[in-house]
């Protein structure tokens, strides 16, 4: 019989879980009334008293961590997963101690004590999984406690699958071959076991636990017949959504009265999270402009006597949602250089740029400027380079969700730009770059982007 979860890990986990919040609850005692850290103006409860109430500790813990699904072990549960799945336990554990010893008078029921057992109980709790599971991938990385599969297709869908079993090796997914009706001449390479049919026969043979329905949305008929095939064996059945290529953002699942709900286009950027990327929009930028002032007059002055004309450059670009605004640029082409040819693309020894213009473009020090466009809202210091209308409305019609990139605001510089893609380089690379920061937007990615913009963002041999 396959198991769900494996039964080793989850009584190692429970035996270690309930260890480590007696031990929280003991140093909580030790540094809020015994250390002397912490001033006591009252007289403090016994030892003795700790140690009598260990044991409602221990039960509520195990309650806690039972209801929060904190032993519901499985091989694709993420560090993100499994630090919110540790933290509901413990903050449930805490208001569970607050409500038996607030009905039972309790003396030991003190703020301090209380904020200190739970800060120790997570670190604890989740300090210890991460080693553990550390140890576990490692082991399976290397080949030991993996669970065999097969990948129903063999098309695009199951080469993606396969390959990112491959890469998370960590998991412990071994995938000892592909099943379908029909070979498909574009993927010969993939090891074609047999049909849908065979699926029975083939789990029995190499003893196989899962099965990954990898089908793209067009031949959604087959994966319930696989199901259905599958219907009798006693293998866990995944069906890898080929959603994500079609949504362009995120891919999320929710319930609606037991009917599941599949997000295909939704951005982390929204409630608090704008907020906080705007807070280091303003303050970054605020600080850049400062600090950076006297090169910025310098420049200014150096492109006013390299050539006439205006020292900034308004170009029309469109930002969130589509938004047009005017984005700023020192003046590094000479004046009305478009006014016979219209919005064109620079190119290699664009004679249109001034002496002074070809530098600053090969450095990127024209792109200062919009230090102002993300002070004023209209641009963020990290996201997709915002493009011109015209030829916008050109990549729309050839690039799928190209407009996805406007679910979030343009940036100065971006997760494509510090790879690579910039200038002349490839549209679909730089799409596939700018949504996959979109997807996995955090604050610490920004930081990340930023960083490597020093090192990586400003020159490039492709920046005309």
């Amino acid at each position: 019989m396959v198991q769900r979860v494996s039964q080793i890990l989850r009584v190692w986990f429970l035996i270690n879980d309930l260890v480590l919040v007696g031990l929280a609850w003991l140093l909580a005692y030790y540094v809020r009334f015994a250390s002397g850290w912490i001033p006591v103006t009252k007289t403090p409860p016994g030892f003795a008293q700790c140690l009598a109430t260990l044991p409602v500790v221990l039960v509520l813990a195990l309650v806690a961590f039972h209801w929060t699904g904190q032993y519901a072990i499985d091989r694709l549960r993420r560090l993100r997963e499994e630090v919110l799945c540790v933290a509901k336990g413990v903050g449930l554990l805490g208001l569970l101690m607050m409500a038996a010893l607030f009905m039972t008078h309790d003396p030991y029921n003190t703020r301090a004590t209380f904020a200190l057992f739970i800060a120790f109980a997570l670190a604890g709790v989740l300090a210890f999984r991460r080693v553990t599971w550390g140890i576990v991938r490692h082991l399976r990385s290397n080949g030991y406690n993996t669970s065999l599969c097969i990948i129903a297709g063999v098309g695009r869908v199951a080469r993606k699958t396969a390959t990112a079993l491959n890469q998370a090796s960590w998991m412990g997914f071994k995938n000892v071959g592909f099943v379908d009706d029909e070979a498909n001449p574009l993927y010969n390479d993939l090891d074609r076991l047999g049909s849908f049919d065979d699926l029975p026969a083939l789990i029995e043979k190499y003893g196989v636990s899962h099965v990954f329905i990898a089908l793209p949305l067009s031949r959604y008929h087959d994966a319930r017949r696989i199901f259905a095939i599958l219907s009798q064996s006693m293998v866990d059945i995944r069906l890898v959504a080929d959603a994500p290529a079609l949504a362009g953002l995120s891919f999320t699942m929710s319930n609606l009265d037991g009917l599941p709900l599949v997000g295909l286009r939704e951005s982390p950027h929204f409630g608090l999270n704008v907020y906080v990327k705007r807070v280091m929009d303003v303050v970054v930028s605020l600080m850049a402009i400062v600090m950076l002032s006297p090169l910025l007059l310098l420049i200014a002055a150096v492109v006013k006597l390299s050539s006439p004309g205006p020292v900034l450059y308004r170009q029309e670009r469109c930002g969130l949602n589509g938004k047009k605004f005017k984005m700023l640029k020192f003046r590094s082409m000479k004046v009305d250089s478009e006014a016979k040819s219209g919005a064109v693309w620079a190119k290699k020894d664009d004679d249109r740029k001034t002496w002074f213009g070809a530098f600053l473009r090969k450095t990127s020090l024209d792109e200062l400027p919009q230090l102002f466009n993300v002070l004023w809202g209209d641009m963020s210091l990290v996201g997709p380079r915002p493009e011109r209308p015209e030829f916008i409305e050109k990549f729309r019609k050839t690039l799928p969700n190209y407009m996805a990139r406007h679910a979030v605001k343009a940036g100065m510089t971006g997760w494509a730009q510090v790879n690579g893609w910039r200038g002349n380089t490839s549209l679909r690379k730089r799409l596939e770059f700018d949504l996959y920061y979109i997807t996995h937007w955090t604050p610490w990615f920004d930081v990340r982007i930023l960083w490597l913009t020093l090192f990586k963002g400003f020159v490039h041999e492709n920046a005309y």
